[in-house]
Parts: structure tokens; sequence; C-alpha cells
């Protein structure tokens, strides 16, 4: 019987998507080692470089967890109340206190990258569809929005109850 290797996570697969991502308008880029977005196990790579803006969401259809790894750098996980109030910062990073997160169905949350070439490992369950399973919390700015920079920065210095002030006109 003859054994195939499937798909390898390197450190050079890691190495290229940062070259990737610093190229990458968003500033952050995946590389999914499931075949669709229809395949019932989504596993994929995120690699993001520093002020990547992930808007923060929720993903709300059919317990859509999700479970994250920190592959390289650090980064922090930030859940968010339904105000838009801070709830709680998690630090991830290898060898670090917390290495890795599950981040309930329903959470608002979203990403900051506090070392360029942060990486993490995600899975969920699938299939993912954009348009179904992401809601974007409606008090933050979206992608290319003008105050997306005030709010990220409020994001990495909001104490757990804060709440971005300007949030009442978004």
């Amino acid at each position: 019987m003859s054994v195939t290797t499937g798909k390898k996570l390197t450190a050079q697969l890691i190495q290229e998507l940062g070259r990737n991502a610093a190229a990458a308008p968003r500033k952050r880029i995946n590389y999914n080692f499931h075949e669709s977005l229809d395949d019932p196990v989504q596993r994929l790579i995120v690699v993001m470089k520093k002020g990547t803006y992930i808007r923060p969401h929720r993903h709300a259809a059919g317990n859509k967890w999700e479970f994250a790894v920190a592959l390289q750098g650090r980064m922090q996980v930030i859940l968010l109340k339904d105000d838009g109030s801070l709830r709680e910062r998690i630090d991830l990073a290898p060898g670090g206190r917390t290495i890795g997160l599950e981040i309930p169905s329903e959470a608002w949350h979203t990403w900051l990258a506090l070392e360029e070439d942060s990486a993490f490992f995600e899975c969920k369950r699938g299939p993912y569809d954009p348009a179904k399973t992401n809601v974007f919390a409606p008090w933050s700015p979206p992608e290319g929005d003008p105050r997306v920079a005030e709010y990220s920065q409020w994001l990495a210095r909001a104490e757990v109850g804060d709440r971005f002030a300007g949030a009442k006109d978004i």
C-alpha cells in the first residue's frame, strides 16, 4: 500500500504568505487547506501584517464556532459585547500563555496583529458562505471607511468595558 502525504504546513509557506500579505491591500492573506467553501471542515492559515483591519463580526449561521492556534508572531483576539464595548482581550502567541482559542458562535470578535507576519491556523465548521455566515458589527466602520484608523487605535488601547465614542455615528 502506498501512502502519499497531504498538504503541509511549513515555515516556508508562512514566509511566502507573509510576502503576499505585504503586497495585499488588506495587509493579510489566507491559505486554504480545504478544497472548497462547501467543505464541511474549513482549515486555513491567516497571516496578518500590523495595521490590518478585520472588521468586528460574528458567525451567526448554524453553530459556526472557530478554533485558532497561533503559529507565529503575537496577536490579540478582541471579544466585544452586543453594544460594541470591549468584553475581553486574549493574547495569542506560540509558546505564550495562550496558544489556541475557540471563539464561540455568535461572539463578536476581531483580531489585532501585534507583530509583523503574525500567523494562526483556523479550523471551523463549513460550509462557509461569507454572505450568510459573517455578520458585521453595525457599530464598527466598514473596511475602507475613513474612521477605520481611529477605530483601530481605539481597539489597540481600549480596556474592558470601554465603548468606542464614535460608535453612535456609524
